[in-house]
């Protein structure tokens, strides 16, 4: 078992990442219900909750269903944390994390997310601030650095946790990398097997299938892993994960009609949240994730970029359903 705070996790739990535009209240059921263990709202900017900014708060959403669930913030400001922290906690998620990942230009350019990399004495200032603020469980999830010259996940660490967080999620790569070369994990190991280090510590990074999740967990030593962009159109990777870890089996991958179910939910979910024309519209970014390399998907695609109701998106599944049922495609 794992703890954060007093937030009981499985052992070697399965993390949903927080990803812009992507995991919202309607993708993380879907992530939930196919196994995920711990899901983060979408990044949320502490100046945008103190003003009351309607996206801003539209991210508080969270329900029980998704439990154990964090909210996470942003900002390079003490005060205005402090304060988003307490606003957070009047939605009562399970705890609240602390972006210093996000490599966007134009939140570095604020000096949050990723930008705090380059002062570490201030990132230590805005945790203890959201600390402080809250009876929450306060976590961070952060890169290794600014770039290869300034590696300093090692002091970022140990100065967090004496900060008071209850567990670090590692993104292992630097600001400069953003999402591109190969994630370096051996910093992730020797923070594990640091004696001073108590709390968990979860690995991030180009974890995309089960044989990676159980190459990573055995190499590397973390407590869990947290998934983004093998998320992303395939939800099914949490269970995928540990049906492998528990057999050593590959399960099939998830069929046509396994596929146009979940788009079918999202879709749903999405509508319940946003409202029907909204969410539909929201959906569109999704549809080339969930069928990804499914032959002959151009043409439908089309047509589900064209949908604006839901029971237009059910006759359209039901057709592409038939479609590829009568020619008996592989996927």
């Amino acid at each position: 078992m794992v703890k954060i705070g007093n937030i009981e996790l499985p052992e070697f739990p399965l993390l949903l990442a927080p990803m812009e535009d992507v995991s919202d209240p309607p993708f993380r059921r879907l992530c939930k219900m196919h196994g995920a263990d711990l899901m983060y709202s979408e990044f949320i900017s502490s100046e945008g909750l103190i003003r009351d900014a309607i996206k801003s708060r539209k991210k508080l959403d969270i329900f029980d269903y998704e439990r154990p669930v964090g909210i996470q913030i942003f900002g390079g400001d003490e005060e205005a944390m402090a304060m988003s922290a307490r606003i957070v906690e009047t939605v009562e998620p399970d705890l609240v994390d602390i972006n210093f990942g996000c490599p966007v230009k134009k939140v570095v350019c604020k000096g949050a997310g990723a930008g705090v990399l380059k002062d570490i004495d201030l990132m230590v200032r805005l945790t203890k601030a959201v600390v402080t603020s809250t009876h929450l469980p306060v976590t961070v999830k952060t890169r290794l650095g600014w770039d290869f010259d300034s590696i300093n996940i090692d002091e970022v660490a140990e100065r967090l946790q004496d900060a008071g967080i209850k567990a670090l999620t590692i993104h292992a790569r630097t600001r400069s990398q953003m999402y591109k070369g190969e994630a370096d994990w051996e910093h992730i190991s020797r923070i594990k097997n640091n004696p001073n280090i108590e709390i968990p510590i979860f690995g991030n990074g180009d974890i995309d299938s089960p044989i990676k999740a159980e190459e990573y967990k055995k190499r590397y030593d973390c407590d869990g892993v947290m998934i983004g962009r093998g998320a992303i159109g395939y939800p099914w990777i949490f269970n995928e994960i540990k049906h492998y870890f528990k057999t050593g089996e590959i399960l099939p991958e998830p069929t046509i009609s396994q596929r146009l179910e979940a788009v079918r939910q999202h879709a749903e979910w999405s509508t319940e949240w946003k409202g029907e024309r909204v969410g539909l519209i929201e959906m569109r970014q999704h549809y080339s994730n969930y069928f990804r390399g499914i032959p002959h998907f151009k043409e439908f695609k089309r047509r589900f970029l064209e949908v604006f109701t839901l029971a237009e998106m059910d006759k359209l599944i039901a057709e592409t359903d038939h479609f590829y049922k009568e020619h008996s495609f592989a996927k």
